[in-house]
C-alpha cells in the first residue's frame, strides 16, 4: 500500500559562497526559494541563517532579528509551509539558537544528537579544512530539548554516525525524548555514515521503537538512490542547496524547486504519495488548520 512521504527542503546551509553558487540569504531570497519548494511538493523547509552585511552572506549568523525577518517573509509567502530552524552552534553557549527559535517559533528544529569529529581531506594528502570536534555533549543537548519544549517546538535529532542512533535510543528511554521521536540520518559527510542505502536497514533497526525518520544526503548523484531506499522502508526524504547541487541526471542545478521536484518524482516511484500539508500536519502530530 502506498504511504504519505514528506518532503522536506533545506534552502541553504553556511559557507557556500553565494556568489558562486545560487544559494538563497536574504529574506526574499530564502521566500523566493521556500516558494518553489512548496510548489514542488515540499512541505516542511530547514532554515540557516546567514549573515545580511554585504560581501558577508557565506557566514552563519545567530542575530534573532535576521531569522524573524527570514521566517516572517517565508510565512508571508507560504503560511502553511512548516518551518524547522538549524541550531547547530560550536561550543557550549547556545543563546544565539535559543534566541532565533525564540524569535521565529518554527514548528521544529535540529538537534545535534551527537559529537562528531567533522573532517574532509582534499585528493592530495592535505585537509579541505583545519579538523574540528563539532561538540554535542548531553548538557548541552539537554538544554537545547529545555528550551523546544518551553516553545513547544518539535526536536529533530540529526545523526551524523551510527553511535549517535543509537544514543537517541538512550535519549528516548532515559525519558529526555517524548514519543514520537523525530529522527534524521545525515549520510554522505566524510567523516560521518556514508550515503549508502545499504546502511538504512541496519540504522532503522537502531531507532527508538516508532520513530518518525527521515534520510539527510549529503554528496551528487549517490543521494538518489538512497532517498529512494528510505521511501520504500517507511522514512521520509529531504534535499536541498545545502545537501547537493546535483539533480539524479547529474545535471547541477541552482534551484531548490527543481531537486523538490526530483525528490518527488522519485518518492512516487517507489509507489508512494508526497505528503500533503495535511498528512505532514498529522504525522507530526501537530493540529490540523482551517
Amino acid at each position: 500500500m502506498s504511504r504519505p512521504v514528506i518532503l522536506t527542503c533545506a534552502l541553504t546551509g553556511v559557507l557556500t559562497d553565494p556568489e558562486v553558487h545560487n544559494v538563497p540569504v536574504t529574506p526574499e531570497q530564502m521566500a523566493d526559494h521556500a516558494e518553489e519548494a512548496w510548489n514542488a511538493g515540499a512541505t516542511i523547509v530547514h532554515l540557516h541563517f546567514r549573515d545580511q552585511e554585504p560581501g558577508m552572506g557565506r557566514m552563519p549568523s545567530w542575530d534573532a532579528q535576521v531569522a524573524k525577518d527570514i521566517s516572517d517573509a517565508i510565512r508571508a509567502r507560504c503560511p502553511k509551509l512548516l518551518q524547522n530552524f538549524s541550531t547547530g552552534v560550536m561550543g557550549k553557549d547556545i543563546s544565539g539558537p535559543v534566541a532565533c527559535l525564540e524569535a521565529g517559533r518554527p514548528e521544529l528544529a535540529a538537534l545535534n544528537a551527537g559529537t562528531l569529529n567533522y573532517l574532509k581531506k582534499r585528493s592530495t594528502p592535505e585537509w579541505a579544512w583545519p579538523p574540528m570536534v563539532f561538540a554535542n555533549p548531553v548538557e548541552k543537548i539537554e538544554q537545547f530539548i529545555a528550551a523546544m519544549n518551553r516553545l513547544n517546538i518539535i526536536p529533530e535529532c540529526e545523526c551524523f554516525d551510527t553511535g549517535i542512533v543509537r544514543s537517541v535510543k538512550m535519549f528516548q528511554e532515559m525519558g529526555m525524548l517524548h514519543d514520537p521521536v523525530h529522527l534524521s540520518l545525515v549520510m554522505g559527510v566524510a567523516s560521518g555514515m556514508p550515503a549508502d542505502p545499504d546502511w538504512l536497514p541496519l540504522l532503522v533497526r537502531e531507532m527508538p521503537k516508532g520513530a518518525i525518520w527521515q534520510t539527510i544526503g549529503i554528496g551528487r548523484q549517490e543521494v538518489w538512490a538512497l532517498h529512494r531506499r528510505a521511501a520504500e522502508l517507511g522514512g521520509h526524504v529531504r534535499t536541498g542547496l545545502e545537501d547537493t547541487f546535483y539533480l539524479p541526471n547529474g545535471e547541477k542545478t541552482g534551484s531548490n524547486g527543481a531537486l523538490v521536484a526530483a525528490l518527488a518524482q522519485t518518492v512516487r516511484q517507489t509507489g508512494n504519495d508526497v505528503a500533503t500539508i495535511d498528512q505532514t500536519r498529522a504525522l507530526l502530530g501537530l493540529p490540523a488548520i482551517a
